[in-house]
């Protein structure tokens, strides 16, 4: 049973009360004003009277509450912010904590490099919007509506309904596109960017993805130029003894087009499971500009030339670190991520 002693008890017991720590006030604070505080089963004990008590009790136990809650506040106070765990003040001139830091993703820093190389080179960088128009993605690209070649790039629609959808781009070609409509020749760029293809997610393949895809526009560019700027590439990327290989290929905006493969830069060529015995490894496309996508863009093809090409950083960064997986670059796996450190 309630009675005043035991309320006059506790505001003793606050009176008493000593705290050092910021700790200790919050031990204090839970022992009288916590769930199982001392104040709280008094309260508790309050709601189970009957009026006649309720009436004797209830200003004094408010009274109470008020009084822990000023003494807890007090204390608080008279220890400062400042006071840390221990019985001194915390020492603002020791140093700080130290913490991680990260470090640059992989394709981060394959692309740095790329983008570096064809700087020498004289190229400068262009970029573009990621949501794009069916006309700069396909059409001005010499891919008609309907033409079968659509299909090699599975895509991502947001509207459809009317003759210039918007989707997301397949491939950052739309940004050649708009540097040809805005840019007078000579034109001489590097297109890095994210792109976008409607594919299962695998160790080979990914429905986000990044590219980057170089275009030289200018009076008498050749295929000979092309197979040149792609050597100097694959020399400063892979290392002087590199070597490449030029396959037929089709692209819709280039003619006559390539695959393009250098010497497995783990065996030299002489064969291993990376480049499944070949001595070889495929790295990008490329081939001289359609005329077409030239005049969509309102260049004369008859006197203007040019190459372009194109190649996935994953997998370029796959080929330079011996990734046997490209989901390792969405993940966010710390161990994965650490193993490049030293790499920046």
């Amino acid at each position: 049973m309630m009675t005043k002693e035991n309320i006059d008890k506790v505001l003793a017991e606050l009176g008493e009360l000593k705290c050092k720590t910021l700790k200790e006030v919050e031990e204090a604070r839970v022992r009288f004003l916590g769930k199982k505080g001392e104040v709280t089963a008094l309260f508790e004990e309050f709601r189970g009277m009957d009026k006649e008590f309720k009436k004797q009790f209830g200003r004094a136990l408010n009274d109470l509450k008020q009084a822990a809650q000023a003494r807890i506040e007090s204390l608080k106070a008279d220890i400062g912010p400042e006071a840390g765990e221990g019985d001194t003040a915390s020492d603002l001139s020791m140093p700080g904590d130290s913490f991680d830091l990260g470090s640059r993703h992989p394709v981060s820093i394959v692309r740095q490099e790329i983008v570096d190389i064809f700087r020498k080179f004289g190229y400068d960088v262009a970029e573009g919007p990621e949501i794009e128009d069916d006309y700069h993605v396909f059409e001005a690209l010499n891919f008609p509506p309907n033409h079968p070649a659509r299909d090699m790039q599975d895509t991502f629609f947001i509207s459809s309904g009317h003759p210039n959808p918007l989707l997301l781009r397949t491939h950052t070609s739309s940004v050649q596109v708009r540097t040809m409509e805005t840019q007078h020749v000579p034109i001489r760029v590097v297109c890095p960017g994210r792109v976008f293809r409607n594919e299962a997610i695998s160790a080979r393949a990914h429905c986000i993805f990044h590219q980057i895809e170089g275009l030289y526009i200018d009076e008498g560019v050749t295929f000979a130029d092309l197979k040149q700027a792609i050597l100097l590439f694959a020399r400063e990327m892979f290392g002087p003894q590199t070597q490449i290989r030029m396959r037929p290929s089709y692209f819709p905006f280039t003619e006559p087009s390539a695959e393009v493969d250098v010497s497995c830069n783990i065996c030299h060529g002489k064969g291993c499971n990376v480049c499944k015995g070949t001595g070889w490894l495929e790295i990008l496309g490329c081939g001289m500009v359609d005329p077409n996508v030239l005049e969509a863009s309102g260049i004369d093809s008859t006197k203007y030339s040019g190459f372009a090409f194109g190649m996935g950083l994953e997998r370029i960064a796959m080929l330079k670190w011996r990734v046997n997986d490209l989901r390792h670059y969405f993940e966010n796996d710390m161990r994965f991520l650490e193993e490049f450190d030293t790499v920046v």
